[in-house]
């Protein structure tokens, strides 16, 4: 039986007196797409930061390929193979295509004793890995930010790909996005799954999820509503569930069916 990547047991966060997440529980398998979906202030952000090393639970477990870890920064979440993709991508707009991929981790040369960046291989390499999840770039010298969001959006999957994520965790990714630049990222991450890459998708948007998960589940208010597997919940469940369920209905209800 294929066993978690990642799995996070009973996972509590505090601040103060604040209870941002209420035992939290969440795996995620190679090859899948798990969605966790909510709506603003559900504690989904509270929640990535968690996985990937930026706050210390207050209580419970994170298990990597079943070892127990305690993460005391987002570097030990990325040499265990654990990579987020933040909605504002942390590229440099005006830098090129290639420069971006390798940001902080430039293959060097050396001229004698002078080292300096490899611009050739870092080049190929760059158009290869992006060929592999469907963009044909017209160059890799060209800046970043002249790409679409959706291609912007593939050059940092692609980069964490590349540098041997096991777990690709992405923060909204089709937010700010069209129709055809969020079927370009949908497209990426289904790419990055056959690769066999976990990867967690955040999102409030059920259409986006549905098209590509494979299992979900619902947070509100720092609590689990529970998991789903493709097949198991309708897009309309889903939604009622994010929107408060019991609470929405009794709301329609009281105001004669108009919401």
């Amino acid at each position: 039986m294929t066993k978690p990547i990642v799995e996070m047991k009973n996972i509590e966060k505090h601040f103060g007196s604040v209870i941002a997440l209420a035992g939290v529980s969440f795996s995620v398998m190679p090859g899948e797409v798990h969605c966790l979906l909510g709506d603003n202030g559900a504690g989904k952000s509270t929640f990535i930061k968690t996985m990937s090393g930026v706050h210390k639970p207050s209580s419970g477990k994170v298990f990597v390929d079943g070892q127990r870890m305690d993460f005391e920064s987002p570097r030990d979440a990325i040499n265990v193979g654990i990579a987020t993709v933040h909605q504002d991508l942390a590229m440099i707009p005006l830098m090129s295509i290639t420069r971006n991929f390798w940001l902080g981790r430039e293959p060097i040369k050396k001229f004698g004793p002078i080292p300096y960046f490899d611009h050739k291989y870092a080049n190929e390499v760059t158009m290869v890995e992006m060929r592999k999840m469907g963009i044909n770039l017209r160059e890799p010298d060209q800046a970043v930010g002249t790409l679409s969001g959706g291609e912007r959006q593939t050059v940092a999957i692609s980069r964490a790909v590349y540098f041997g994520a096991k777990v690709l965790i992405l923060d909204e990714p089709t937010s700010a996005l069209g129709v055809r630049q969020t079927a370009k990222v949908l497209s990426t991450v289904d790419k990055a799954r056959k690769k066999g890459v976990g990867v967690v998708f955040i999102s409030h948007n059920v259409r986006h999820a549905i098209a590509v998960g494979d299992r979900f589940t619902v947070l509100n208010r720092g609590k689990t509503l529970g998991t789903a597997s493709k097949g198991e919940i309708t897009s309309e469940e889903l939604q009622d569930l994010m929107a408060g369920g019991q609470e929405l209905a009794n709301l329609e209800e009281s105001l004669g069916g108009s919401v």
